[in-house]
């Protein structure tokens, strides 16, 4: 590669980065053009490329990367000192096209337009109506609890392995596509990730690779988890790059799927959001709320703490902390503390939707 042509190449993350700061102020351009134009053809096209594979094409690419990389890195030691300049060079290039191809493939939508807008809703609600919302989640995840655990006291156990929740997750989203076609799910691309270990001590649950469009679960994580884990990333997939709306999209596909298992996952997966924000505004009356959760619920949500807790190192702060700035990074205010616009787009959204 020419000289000039490689300090072009290097030097083009300024201008891209520039692009982005300007970009972040047009999110209706953003929405109509790259989210519901380009980027529905370039994730169709991934998925059809990687889908049909039932191993983790992303994964392994980044572990050749991983050993290019580590391999570049000892073969061109000595050019750290003895040729600075052009070693120097060589990085940035090969970070500016990473990040030009991490863009156009998938991390423009984090430059959208808000959920709540796409939806025509409020972003803000009151106490009252987040208590009214969490007594009626309590009452429905209640109820489905009972139709499925022994009594109130016992947890509720998915007969389904792993696999078979992740070939059902899909199934959520027919249902939701019915009343939001924007959010059809073809083809369809969701996997265990191989490196679900080290996804585990880093504390994530999951992840989508943008480079092949592939959603990636945490193979460990307990089962409970997997409908609305799985849901989640299709929801990234669909180009729903913020982790609060992600979150909210996977907990309607999970609440709107045809299995009743996957229900009781998506609605208690919202109760929880809304007892921690409940929590955050008023603690006595959290602990009030609280008690009138069927104890069998209340140890669903302990198997996952126990599970995480087992896996608590010293460097799953830094991985977050990591995370959480590089969401901020790229036009996500709240970085990783997603609870609050969570419980906004569901108490708003549930306002003309009511829990039957």
């Amino acid at each position: 590669m020419g000289k000039y042509k490689k300090l072009s190449i290097a030097f083009s993350i300024i201008p891209q980065i520039i692009f982005l700061k300007i970009l972040a102020h047009y999110p209706s351009f953003v929405e109509s053009v790259y989210s519901h134009g380009i980027y529905i053809w370039i994730s169709k096209l991934m998925r059809y490329m990687f889908g049909w594979l039932p191993f983790s094409v992303g994964d392994i690419l980044y572990t050749l990367l991983a050993v290019y990389v580590i391999r570049w890195l000892i073969v061109n030691k000595k050019r750290i000192i003895k040729d600075t300049k052009h070693w120097f060079l060589d990085v940035l290039s090969a970070i500016s096209m990473g990040y030009l191809a991490f863009h156009i493939l998938w991390a423009f939508n984090y430059y959208r337009l808000p959920l709540h807008e796409s939806l025509n809703i409020e972003n803000e609600y009151t106490t009252e109506e987040l208590v009214n919302l969490t007594k009626q989640l309590i009452k429905k995840t209640n109820r489905i609890h009972l139709s499925l655990a022994v009594n109130d006291s016992t947890k509720v156990a998915l007969p389904y392995s792993k696999s078979e929740v992740l070939k059902m997750v899909p199934n959520g989203y027919d249902k939701l596509s019915e009343k939001f076609p924007y959010l059809e799910y073809q083809p369809r691309s969701i996997k265990r990730s191989l490196y679900s270990l080290p996804l585990t001590y880093m504390g994530f649950s999951g992840y989508l690779n943008p480079f092949t469009n592939e959603a990636q679960v945490d193979g460990l994580i307990p089962t409970f988890k997997f409908p609305t884990t799985g849901s989640h990333e299709v929801a990234h997939q669909l180009g729903y790059a913020a982790e609060n709306e992600a979150n909210f999209i996977g907990s309607m596909a999970a609440i709107h799927h045809s299995d009743v298992y996957f229900n009781y996952s998506g609605y208690a997966f919202a109760l929880r959001h809304c007892l921690y924000e409940t929590y955050r505004r008023n603690p006595e009356l959290y602990t009030e709320l609280k008690e009138q959760i069927n104890i069998g619920v209340l140890k669903n949500y302990q198997e996952v703490r126990d599970f995480w807790d087992g896996y608590q190192n010293p460097t799953e702060p830094l991985f977050k902390a990591t995370y959480n700035n590089f969401l901020k990074s790229n036009n996500q205010a709240g970085g990783m503390d997603s609870y609050s616009y969570v419980v906004a787009l569901l108490v708003n959204y549930h306002k003309s939707n009511p829990i039957d």
